[in-house]
């Protein structure tokens, strides 16, 4: 681990976030100097709610105002309307003015939840790269700024390569998308001194640019920094499940069922998500982190708990976790779910899906219980089953239960004899 004697770029370390920067050294040291650094992450608007995807940049745009240093929010009105290739297969779908002013309004609520905007030297900004590149005079700027960018170079970068590689059309318009994105770091580092741009690891040849440009043009030193991107241990892509995208925004998704995506990490994830996306002391993470067998449960309902805070506040994530806990801990006694018992020693020799399903009334046989896990409406604790091989152990169980459910309505609470 490096030793970072700036504060922001030693709890980034210490928790994870840093994949690349360029030159660190000097960057800790601007960081030291006590003088607020202005630093920007782009967010273009392709949707009107950013999703769980987005969450590492926007963490570490708090970290950085809470470490004594202000974040710019960068809506991409302008970019969005060229479409980042970086990622994709295919060119992204136009959108209209109107799409990305509705899209802009509803992004702009996540970042009220996640920082300080105001007129302070640490408080949050929000600026839309539209008020700049839709101004830009073509032939102007290409003799200005694009005798910088060489083919050769651009070629080389993953988001072009890749989808050359895979013979997929990149349009003209697509790449002129990093030279864009370069000429964004410029124009911030002119209007409000931004010396850092930050994003995910595959945006870093982007990054890189932006500040090449700026020291090819104005002779001015900024910075880079990139996050990993994320893949749960079983390597699924983070904020991506069998429901669809972990929306930011309430109206996209409910604060209980965004609760419920944190509580159903996977076990391997655990320690690591808590550095990321909760604020909780270290020391407490690695006592949450050394929890075995069903006690890594508790770790999960913290993490759940903590990370819908910081979305939703304080209030939806106790009363989500209160929600959860009456479902599996108060289900038949209350009225709410039926309750079957299986022997601890069936659970502890691993229960097949298939025989817990047509046990629970779930399933008339094993053949319909297999033909609902193809059609996704098998679940277990509210995650659904991808295989009919998934057998069922004393790891799955939540305050003494397993939530068995099959479509939307019929629930049942297995409990062991």
């Amino acid at each position: 681990m490096a030793e970072f004697k700036s504060d922001f770029l030693a709890a980034l370390d210490a928790r994870g976030f840093i994949h690349d920067v360029t030159d660190a050294p000097s960057l800790d040291a601007v960081l030291c100097e006590g003088t607020p650094m202005p630093a920007y992450i782009g967010f273009d608007c392709t949707a009107d709610s950013l999703h769980v995807g987005s969450l590492l940049p926007i963490m570490l745009l708090r970290w950085l105002q809470k470490t004594g240093h202000k974040p710019i929010v960068l809506m991409g009105g302008g970019t969005t309307k060229v479409g980042d290739p970086s990622g994709k297969d295919e060119a992204r779908k136009m959108l209209t003015d109107d799409d990305i002013a509705r899209n802009m309004d509803g992004i702009k609520k996540v970042f009220e939840k996640y920082l300080v905007f105001g007129d302070g030297p640490t408080d949050a900004v929000m600026l839309n790269n539209d008020a700049w590149l839709s101004e830009l005079e073509y032939v102007p700027f290409l003799r200005e700024y694009g005798r910088h960018f060489t083919i050769n170079r651009m070629l080389s970068f993953d988001s072009v390569k890749l989808r050359l590689e895979r013979e997929q059309p990149l349009t003209f318009l697509e790449f002129n998308y990093m030279i864009l994105q370069a000429y964004d770091f410029l124009e911030l580092n002119r209007r409000i001194g931004c010396r850092m741009q930050m994003g995910g690891s595959d945006q870093w040849g982007n990054i890189v640019n932006g500040v090449e440009l700026t020291r090819r043009v104005d002779g001015k030193q900024v910075f880079g920094l990139t996050n990993p991107l994320l893949t749960t241990a079983s390597g699924a892509k983070m904020g991506k499940t069998a429901q669809g995208a972990v929306w930011l925004n309430a109206e996209r998704l409910s604060p209980f069922d965004f609760w419920q995506f944190w509580r159903n990490t996977e076990d391997a994830d655990v320690p690591r998500f808590l550095k990321l996306f909760t604020e909780l002391p270290l020391d407490e993470i690695d006592r949450l982190s050394a929890l075995e067998g069903s006690e890594i449960n508790q770790a999960k309902i913290v993490l759940a708990t903590e990370a819908t805070a910081l979305c939703h506040g304080r209030e939806e994530a106790e009363k989500a976790a209160e929600t959860a806990r009456q479902a599996f801990e108060q289900g038949a006694a209350a009225g709410g779910l039926p309750t079957i018992t299986v022997p601890a020693a069936d659970l502890a020799a691993g229960l097949g899906i298939l025989q817990a399903n047509t046990q629970a009334g779930l399933a008339k046989s094993n053949g319909e219980a297999r033909r609902l896990i193809k059609q996704g409406g098998i679940r277990v604790n509210d995650v659904v089953v991808d295989s009919d091989e998934r057998t069922l152990t004393p790891d799955d169980l939540v305050d003494g239960a397993i939530k068995l459910s099959a479509g939307k309505k019929r629930h049942v609470l297995l409990k062991v004899a």
